[in-house]
Order: structure tokens, then C-alpha cells, then sequence
């Protein structure tokens, strides 16, 4: 059997997709384990710093929302009421029972093209073929270490998304690298637990956001800083609520937006958590790093180039992620060549998260050079979904099964020749 459409991944974009597609009576199948990044590589006790008005997945008729589920549950979702990382988790395993046909939790180890579309081979050897495949892997094969950290064993030096319980770490001396929301709530539930902790950040002062503003307002406020789902005011309504004229920017300006826009900073809730409970250290970057009996040694260097020794048990680097078709290990090198790259490296997509290989289509982090900031959260899920489901039915049409489309181009390239692919 060959199906229209292999969604890889189950977190909130493949759920998203997953469920139009369903509803638009593609032949589909989904594979990864549902909302695996949350349940998996997030602390216990974080908590969602979207608004839960914000954090819907995805289905055509909008019934599966998180308000539902939380009243199913007997749970509250509320503005300017964090929702517990765990909870959401649980929402989207109720979404996938409600919303999805059955996910096969097997992960894939490679995606190939093929004649008339692609062969996706999971992790035990089954190959399975599609017309169409939309990659929804989110942020774990994108996750940035600073190069002073790379090598050094993971007894001393992890990720902050490799951990979903840091009770391991009770007691002992941390450095947590970072002044966004990760290394502030991993800092904060370190120091609940008894642990000792300094968080070290580039920036020269750590940013913490303003407790939101109530929902209800007259009408002057709202137009003066409407609330949307990435945060109050126009530039952020733009971001959450227009991607498709977003993608319309220069390029510069788009990459410009997507590498500084809703920069690092800490949510209103966390912040007393960290201030008086924490070492804070800002405006120091690790320079280097080694081992030394009973953990390792930092030297840093501050913004007016003084040089600091910090001796620690275990570094956890709360440093983010960085997109790039190199990253896209299950992409086989044959087809990952044929992407064309965005000047920061991600892959380029058209109007419909197609990329540059007809009828490979991408969502989640590694759209935001292309539809801007709102890719980077759950609240992108939705426009994503729409519109990545509409692109795979117009390649549907256009490419009957068993034709082999030919590669319009190689990575890093502009494609100069006629491409059914729009931008």
C-alpha cells in the first residue's frame, strides 16, 4: 500500500496534522511516540509558559481544545494560569485517542524518495511507502551545546531537554548555562530540591516577562496591545496571527525577526523562584571547560573581558536549538541534498511547508526563518496544519501516483528553472 501522506512525529504540529489530514480523507499514517518531548525531556513541576488559550493542538472543527480536556479532568484553564507541563502532556494523549487515527509509536530511522514519492523505513526495518511526507520531528535533533562543552562526558555535561527528572542532581553543585525560560525553571527546580546553583548567561542582564494583562479590557487597550497567543501588543499579534504575510518579508528581515524576536527571558512566574535562591551570573560565556576530580572546571569570561574559574559537579546547558537540513539525520543524505537552505541554514519551504523536494514538507522549528516566530510554539500548530494539509492535497493533484517528480534544485541553492514548488 502506498499511502497520500506519512506524518513523522507525534508531537503538537504531527497531532495537528495528523487530525486535518484525517478530516480531509487523506490515506494517512503516523508514526513516533505522542507528545514525546514533553513527557520525556522536560522536568517534572515545569510549567507551560504559553497561555492555555494559546496551547490548543489542532483538529478542523476546534472540539479537542485544552479548555475541554481540562474540564473532562475536572481541571481548570485559566489566563495568567500556568498549566503543569505534565497536564499538557496529558492533553495531547487525549488528543491523539480523540482527534487521530491510530498512531504507531515505532520511531523511523530513515526517509528516502523513491519513484512516485518516498520510502519511510522504521526503526525495526519495515518500509513504508508514500505519496507525500510531512516531517513534524520538533526540537530534539536540533539541540545546541556551546562548542566549549562538546565532548566532555555526559557525566558532566547534558542538556537541558535530557532530562525529565532531575532528582539525580539533589544535593549537588550545578551550573546551568543560559538566561532563557529552560535554564531559569531548571535553575529553580534545582534549588527546590536542595540542589546548589548558578545559572551563567551571555546577556548582560537576565529578562523576565510582565504578568500579562486580564483578557477582559476596554476597547482603547486592546487596540492599543491586543493579546495574542505569543504575547500582547501589534508586533506579537503579527507574529502568532500572520505567518503567511510574515513569509511575504524580505529575507534579511525574516531572519533577522526569527534569530531575535521573543529573545531569551524567564516568565513573570518564575521569577522569585530564582532571585534570592540562585547564583546569577550574566553577562559570562563559557570559554572552556575541563575535567577535574569530582566534576569539571569553567573558565568564563564577562562582558569587560575579566576571566573567572568556576568549579562545578555537572553543567547543564540550557542553550536552546539550532535548525539545519544537516540536522535532519533520518532524512537520507541523497534527499537532504536536495534541500534548499535559508542563509542560516534551515531549510527553505514554500507557501504550503513544502520544501524545495516536491512533496517533502516540513513543520515546527525549522519553519521559523520562513513563517516567523510563532512556529517556535504550540501556537503555531494551527496555522501549520491548514495549510501544510491544503499543500499536500494540491501535490496530491498534481503529481498522479507512480510519477517520479524531479528535483528542482540542490541545498544552499535558489532554483532558477520552472518548480511546481511556490515561494
Amino acid at each position: 500500500m502506498k499511502y497520500d501522506l506519512v506524518v513523522v512525529g507525534a508531537g503538537p504540529y504531527g497531532l495537528s496534522i495528523a487530525s486535518h489530514a484525517a478530516s480531509a480523507g487523506l490515506n494517512l499514517r503516523v508514526f513516533g511516540r505522542p507528545m514525546a518531548s514533553w513527557r520525556d525531556h522536560m522536568p517534572r513541576g515545569m510549567l507551560l509558559k504559553s497561555e492555555p488559550w494559546a496551547s490548543n493542538l489542532s483538529d478542523p472543527n476546534g472540539r479537542w481544545r485544552l479548555d475541554a480536556y481540562c474540564a473532562e479532568q475536572g481541571l481548570t484553564a485559566r489566563h495568567a494560569e500556568p498549566i503543569p507541563v505534565e497536564t499538557f502532556a496529558a492533553y495531547g494523549l487525549w488528543f491523539a485517542r480523540n482527534a487521530v487515527p491510530e498512531v504507531d509509536e515505532r520511531m523511523v530511522s530513515q526517509v528516502s524518495s523513491g519513484t512516485g514519492g518516498f520510502t519511510v523505513v522504521t526503526e525495526d526495518g519495515q518500509a513504508v511507502q508514500a505519496r507525500t511526507v510531512a516531517m513534524a520531528v520538533g526540537v530534539m535533533p536540533f539541540i545546541e551545546v556551546p562548542r566549549a562543552l562538546r565532548g566532555l562526558h555526559p557525566s558532566l555535561v547534558t542538556h537541558s531537554s535530557d532530562h525529565s527528572d532531575l532528582a539525580r542532581f539533589r544535593g549537588m553543585d550545578l551550573t546551568v548555562i543560559g538566561g532563557g525560560q529552560a535554564a531559569l525553571e531548571t535553575a529553580a527546580l534545582l534549588a527546590e530540591q536542595g540542589s546548589r546553583v548558578r545559572v551563567l548567561a551571555r546577556a548582560d542582564r537576565l529578562r523576565w516577562n510582565d504578568l500579562p494583562p486580564v483578557l477582559e479590557r476596554s476597547w482603547w487597550q486592546s487596540v492599543r496591545s491586543p493579546h495574542s497567543g505569543l504575547g500582547p501588543g501589534w508586533r506579537n499579534w503579527f507574529y502568532s496571527e500572520r505567518p503567511n504575510l510574515f513569509r511575504r518579508l524580505p529575507e534579511p528581515t525574516r531572519a533577522r525577526i526569527a534569530a531575535t524576536a521573543l529573545g531569551p527571558a524567564g516568565a513573570w512566574w518564575v521569577r522569585d523562584r530564582v532571585e534570592g535562591a540562585v547564583e546569577l551570573l550574566p553577562g559570562h560565556e563559557v570559554a572552556s571547560a575541563a575535567a577535574i576530580p569530582g566534576g569539571l572546571r569553567l573558565e568564563t569570561v564577562s562582558l569587560d573581558g575579566t576571566v573567572r574559574s568556576v568549579e562545578t559537579e555537572h553543567v547543564i546547558a540550557a542553550t536552546g536549538f539550532r535548525t539545519s537540513c544537516e540536522r535532519f539525520g533520518m532524512i537520507s543524505p541523497d534527499l537532504r541534498a536536495t534541500l534548499a537552505a535559508l542563509p542560516d541554514g534551515s531549510p527553505e519551504v514554500g507557501r504550503d511547508f513544502e520544501s524545495s523536494h516536491p512533496g517533502l514538507f516540513l513543520a515546527g522549528l525549522v519553519t521559523a526563518s520562513g513563517f516567523g516566530p510563532a512556529m517556535r510554539f504550540v501556537q503555531g500548530a494551527t496555522f501549520t496544519a491548514g495549510a501544510l494539509v491544503r499543500g499536500v492535497r494540491r501535490r496530491l493533484r498534481t503529481t498522479p501516483a507512480g510519477v517520479t517528480v524531479p528535483v528542482p534544485g540542490r541545498r544552499g541553492t535558489r532554483n532558477t528553472s520552472p518548480s511546481p514548488v511556490r515561494h
